[in-house]
């Protein structure tokens, strides 16, 4: 029922259909006007789908070279780092709540939710959602790693707009040094959900309070989402 990506303007036609096989029907673009304008390729729509935009931040740069160089003033503080990062992504809601009434709906179409690498802002509220649905913060931690496995063929990509940067551009190490930092490690998930739970309480105290769901909702989204295996 939920998904999350990468930008799709590269999807083939091939790639399409599996989509469609999925039957996912609404597309969350959590980019920015900065990003979406940068894409030369342009916005990737297909049949039996519906794109929603949906900024977490309407005109602030927030793909991956830019999170990096963001993340450089904390790349000494280690966890810290990605919960002052992650911590600006759950305090603008707007996307979060977009998403989250959707699947609160009686019968909520499949639905994939995108950024430009597919790592944090998705991270972040996918989170929010298995939460939510009661999941191991250990299994939340294992799925947002997993983000390696799908970023590994675009590093270069992203190495090579990081070396553009006027501070990175003759300084090939410190620009690996930085990419390696901004790995998605299970530690930096952990310490992200602990952060939040400190700030509000609970996950559940968060999506009440600031993204104004009610408990009915709530309990919707459980009722949508959590499969009881009845397997012995």
């Amino acid at each position: 029922l939920v998904f999350r990506s990468a930008e799709p303007s590269r999807l083939t036609d091939a790639g399409a259909a599996v989509l469609q096989r999925l039957r996912i029907a609404r597309v969350y673009d959590l980019r920015s006007t900065v990003e979406i304008a940068k894409n030369s390729t342009g916005v990737r729509e297909w049949a039996g789908a519906t794109r929603v935009f949906a900024p977490v931040f309407l005109d602030e740069d927030y793909g991956p070279e830019a999170i990096a160089l963001r993340f450089a003033q904390y790349s000494q503080q280690g966890t810290d780092g990605f919960v002052e990062t992650y911590r600006s992504i759950w305090e603008a809601p707007a996307p979060m709540r977009l998403i989250l009434l959707h699947l609160a709906e009686p019968d909520p179409e499949p639905l994939l939710l995108h950024c430009t690498a597919g790592k944090d802002r998705t991270g972040v509220i996918v989170a929010v959602v298995l939460a939510l649905c009661g999941v191991d913060d250990e299994a939340i931690a294992q799925e947002y790693s997993l983000t390696e496995v799908g970023l590994a063929e675009r590093k270069p990509e992203i190495m090579a707009h990081l070396m553009k940067h006027e501070a990175l551009r003759k300084n090939p190490e410190g620009a690996e040094r930085l990419l390696g930092a901004m790995q998605n490690r299970p530690e930096n998930m952990l310490a992200a959900l602990k952060a939040l739970r400190s700030d509000y309480g609970s996950v559940e105290q968060y999506v009440q309070t600031k993204c104004g769901l009610s408990l009915d909702d709530i309990e919707q989204i459980r009722k949508n989402l959590i499969v009881v295996n009845e397997t012995s």
